[in-house]
């Protein structure tokens, strides 16, 4: 999943261009959510079904954790070629989400933040493999 991987072939230009597009969609939408956990806590929290949360501190870290994430995919993606932090990320939040919601916390943004999470990380490696594949 990067230009430098073993026994990855050249990057096709299109297949290239086409995932760094979607790293940096996947990076505004990861600010986006960054800057309503941080700046709109207790409106988010409410939308997203969770009620009250108290204390606002670990919910503002989360927003602010978001803005480190999506700097990191894009730091990776366009100074080393590869999208390893992305795809993990995604795969670890898909895991920590079905688990919260198995475990009875109902708020409906966890499910549909699973399935987002799920679908940009496989679109990614999707986008990834195309990238990557071998020409000629």
């Amino acid at each position: 999943m990067s230009d430098t991987g073993a026994g990855a072939g050249p990057a096709t230009d299109t297949g290239s261009r086409l995932l760094s597009a979607w790293v940096v969609l996947v990076a505004l939408h990861s600010y986006a959510v960054g800057a309503f956990l941080l700046f709109a806590t207790e409106w988010g929290a409410r939308f997203g079904g969770f009620g009250e949360v108290s204390p606002l501190f670990f919910a503002r870290q989360a927003g602010i954790f978001h803005f480190v994430i999506a700097t990191a995919y894009l730091v990776e993606r366009f100074v080393h070629g590869g999208v390893v932090i992305l795809v993990s990320a995604k795969a670890m939040a898909v895991v920590f989400l079905v688990a919260t919601w198995a475990l009875g916390v109902d708020a409906w943004a966890i499910p549909l933040s699973a399935a987002g999470d799920a679908a940009m990380g496989i679109v990614t490696v999707l986008l990834s493999r195309n990238a990557f594949a071998r020409t000629g």
